[in-house]
């Protein structure tokens, strides 16, 4: 949220150094991002004087250029213009060498002495667009002749210097969504630490209706839950033009373009008080009359961009006496109703919409307007008319209207104030300060939390600190509901900072499981930095569009948001592989193709659709891993590597070992839907990881057109394992290993997963190692047949073994080759 400064002092006095207003803010809740300054005309016109054009002659080499002889009150100079009414004797903006003039698009130039066809110029006399005083670029800027010669150009012009204060501001802080909302906490907090008053300065409504005021027109409001209050009034002749220099400075300091004097002041209103209004065209509004209500589902409404709509059921509409749609509610204008140049007399609104209906109708249509913001994070209900009046009145003295109806104000909800009760003793137990009651009353005062009465918590306990209060807290403060939060109120007028650290500190002993998962977690995320991955954090709410490319992944088990900010973004992942994709394509975009990703997460699934409790919902953690590119950049004297699936599965390896897990059966998964190819590591049934290659047909839903590399490990079933993990320790080996190689001529369908797992059965105790080294394949052995290269690796810890013990267990593991794999020993 961006708050001019100078805005912000029109409603309070105050004169504090920026870097104190800065952690002041802060320290009340109301975070500053960044403080910048802010010129209404780029540069401020700095370096720009008043000059008396005393000669103009036609340049001797050009027709469309003039020479002319110009005095600044130091000196005379010689200047080449183009402007076709240039004219000697004109007061005229004078931009000396070395000064800089800014582009539309802020850019600076500096004015430098040039030759232009041969004749020198000493500096520019400037158009108004050339300096930001305007947009017209027809000729020079010609001045009142009585300003002085030499007079300095930005004592001429209302140029204004401004602080934009960015504000990181909470999402439950509504209440300080406007430059009034901020301007009441600063006041409670300068009022409080000063002990002196700030007065808040709210502008004064001084309506005044006309004689003949319109007694046809009215207002009907029948979806009254999602309308609780809707306020207007009728203005009539009134003049659409361009805004006052200062309104267009007020808006343009935060960001806002102005656009005309009845918009500007709609859009000023909602960035002072905090509530959005709307202006009608009123000969757009057939039947004289406003109906805020429902229209039928598939009803095409034009938009103010001319975009078509199709509205929902649940849309809530304001439409016209004949039911034709003007405006989504507190979301976005219509293009026939709204303010043209053309436009005399409007219709003004202002409402309080419920914020559940904006917010879900704003998400439905994917227009994130600043109407529709503000209304879906609450507004306060009560300034509705406030607001109305403050718009008319500006209406009235800027573009000349009057007021032509009463204020139609159809209320449909009274908003009580929030009953809290506060404990005196509980603001001491919970925020560590001890804060008097008089300075705790003080502060709910300048909160304008009102005391309805103060009652004896503690009938039988006669300490002063037992008696508690009865609070009513403005609706406006819509996150203030329970007595933690006054509390918390309280502490941020009094000051966080002011809480003392206490001198001693009280500890209690605390017997935790000595496995933490947290750190195991940091663990592996240090291996996997160690070689090279960076961390990435995705959003768990994804694409429906995504999990539909998933046969094996029904509809009836995704878990599906009712309401969300973003339209495309409706169910919780049940994968890892999706968001992991998004972020692959963006770095590939960007130029970054060699990656090596990971991201602890977790993944959804609705397991029983058609009774639905706590329990039907399924929330698992996981690891994914993911590698795409080259394994390692070449250079001159080492080629680069491409990433292939035995790099992910040493990494994959490489985890399992650094947690201490071991027992692992390894299998293909020629099932896997998302996979060319996989394995699978299980561990008692149980899966731990799978990885492989992934299919090019998901590449390319993010255009991603090199291969990529992926492991999906269950977090959750890692973590059972990792409990009970024991580490121990061993003597390394005295007695040397013996290695022992094997030929083995089998069909092309046996795995070397059989062959080890054999061997790891019949290998008894001295088999340490089983390596494939080599595979070979040529018509000379068959065309079904492969050739492993097997290398076995015996050792005994207790002894020297002898050939007659390693013989004895390749003859066994020979024969278990010819008997089960009907393997040919070569």
């Amino acid at each position: 949220m961006k708050i001019s400064l100078n805005w912000l002092k029109s409603y309070l006095e105050f004169n504090l150094p920026n870097e104190e207003l800065k952690d002041l803010l802060t320290d009340i809740g109301l975070e500053v991002e960044s403080m910048e300054s802010y010129e209404s005309v780029k540069g401020g016109l700095k370096g720009l004087i008043v000059g008396h054009v005393i000669e103009k002659e036609k340049h001797p080499d050009a027709d469309k250029l003039s020479v002319c002889k110009v005095d600044t009150g130091h000196e005379i100079l010689q200047i080449v213009c183009g402007a076709p009414n240039v004219a000697a004797g004109q007061k005229v903006i004078v931009a000396l060498t070395g000064s800089k003039l800014f582009s539309a698009e802020g850019e600076p130039f500096e004015i430098k002495k040039a030759k232009i066809r041969g004749v020198e110029s000493n500096g520019m006399i400037c158009a108004e667009d050339e300096i930001g005083l305007g947009s017209s670029h027809e000729g020079i800027l010609i001045l009142d002749a009585n300003i002085p010669t030499g007079k300095s150009v930005s004592d001429l012009f209302n140029i204004e210097n401004d602080y934009v204060i960015e504000i990181g501001l909470t999402p439950n802080r509504t209440d300080a969504f406007s430059h009034i909302g901020v301007a009441r906490d600063l006041a409670a907090a300068l009022s409080f630490r000063n002990n002196k008053e700030y007065k808040l300065l709210i502008p004064e409504e001084k309506l005044k209706v006309a004689s003949n005021p319109e007694k046809d027109f009215t207002v009907e409001v029948k979806n009254k839950v999602a309308c609780p209050r809707y306020s207007g009034l009728i203005i009539k002749n009134i003049k659409v033009a361009e805004s006052p220099a200062w309104l267009k400075n007020r808006l343009k300091a935060i960001g806002q373009k102005p656009i005309n004097n009845i918009v500007d002041i709609t859009n000023f209103v909602l960035h002072e008080f905090g509530q959005p209004l709307h202006a009608f065209d009123l000969s757009e509004i057939k039947g004289k009359k406003i109906v805020v209500g429902n229209l039928p589902s598939k009803t095409k409404f034009t938009a103010l961009d001319k975009s078509v709509i199709e509205l929902h059921e649940e849309d809530l509409m304001i439409c016209d006496g004949e039911g034709n749609g003007m405006c989504i509610a507190g979301v976005y204008g219509g293009i026939a109703s709204g303010v043209k140049d053309s436009t005399t007399s409007i219709f003004l609104e202002s409402a309080y919409f419920d914020p559940k209906t904006i917010r879900r109708t704003s998400t439905r249509h994917n227009l994130r307007t600043e109407a529709a913001i503000h209304f879906e994070k609450g507004i306060d209900p009560d300034i509705t008319v406030t607001a109305l009046k403050r718009a008319a009145q500006l209406i009235t003295e800027i573009a000349g209207g009057e007021i032509a109806s009463p204020v139609y104000d159809l209320q449909n909800k009274i908003f009580e104030p929030f009953k809290v009760e506060l404990e005196y003793d509980h603001v001491k137990r919970l925020t560590g300060a001890d804060i008097s009651k008089e300075d705790i009353i003080k502060i709910l005062g300048l909160l304008d939390i009102r005391i309805d009465e103060e009652v004896d918590a503690y009938p039988m306990n006669i300490s002063p600190d037992a008696l508690s209060l009865s609070l009513l807290v403005p609706p406006y403060r819509a996150d203030v509901t329970r007595e933690a939060d006054v509390i918390e109120e309280i502490l941020r007028i009094y000051g966080f900072n002011n809480v003392l650290i206490p001198a001693k500190l009280n500890a209690s002993l605390n017997f935790t499981d000595p496995f933490d998962p947290d750190k195991l977690y940091n663990r592996t995320a240090d291996t996997l930095v160690d070689f090279g991955f960076y961390e990435m954090m995705n959003n768990s709410i994804t694409k429906s569009k995504y999990q539909s490319n998933l046969k094996n992944s029904p509809e009836e088990n995704w878990v599906r948001l009712l309401s969300s900010i973003n339209v495309e973004l409706d169910v919780m992942r049940n994968n890892m592989l999706f968001s992991g994709l998004e972020v692959l394509s963006y770095n590939i975009n960007h130029k970054n193709s060699n990656i090596k990703l990971f991201e602890f997460g977790k993944t959804y699934e609705l397991k029983n659709s058609k009774a639905i409790t706590s329990d039907s919902y399924s929330e698992k953690n996981h690891l994914a891993i993911f590698l795409s590119g080259n394994t390692y950049a070449g250079n001159w004297k080492t080629p680069s590597h491409k990433t292939d699936f035995y790099n992910l599965k040493s990494l994959v390896d490489l985890v399992l070992s650094k947690i201490g897990i071991s027992d692992i059966d390894a299998m293909d998964n020629e099932l896997s839907e998302i996979f060319d190819y996989s394995l699978v590591y299980k561990n008692s049934g149980n899966k731990l990881v799978e990885f492989g290659k992934v299919q090019a047909q998901f590449n390319r839903l993010f255009d991603i057109k090199q291969e990529v590399y992926f492991a999906d490990f269950d977090w959750d079933n890692i973590i059972s394992l990792a409990k009970n993990v024991n580490i121990n320790y061993k003597e390394i080996s005295k007695y040397p290993a013996v290695k022992r190689d094997l030929a083995l001529l089998l069909d092309k369908k046996v795995k070397f997963s059989e062959v080890k797992s054999i061997g790891e059965k019949f290998g008894k105790k001295i088999l340490r190692n089983i390596e494939l080294f080599d595979i070979y394949e040529d018509d000379k052995i068959g065309k079904e047949n492969k050739s492993y290269a097997v290398s076995f690796t015996f050792r005994d810890d207790n002894k020297t073994l002898l050939d007659t013990d390693i013989e004895s267990v390749m003859s066994k593991l020979i024969k278990e080759f010819q008997t089960q794999l009907n393997a040919v020993i070569r």
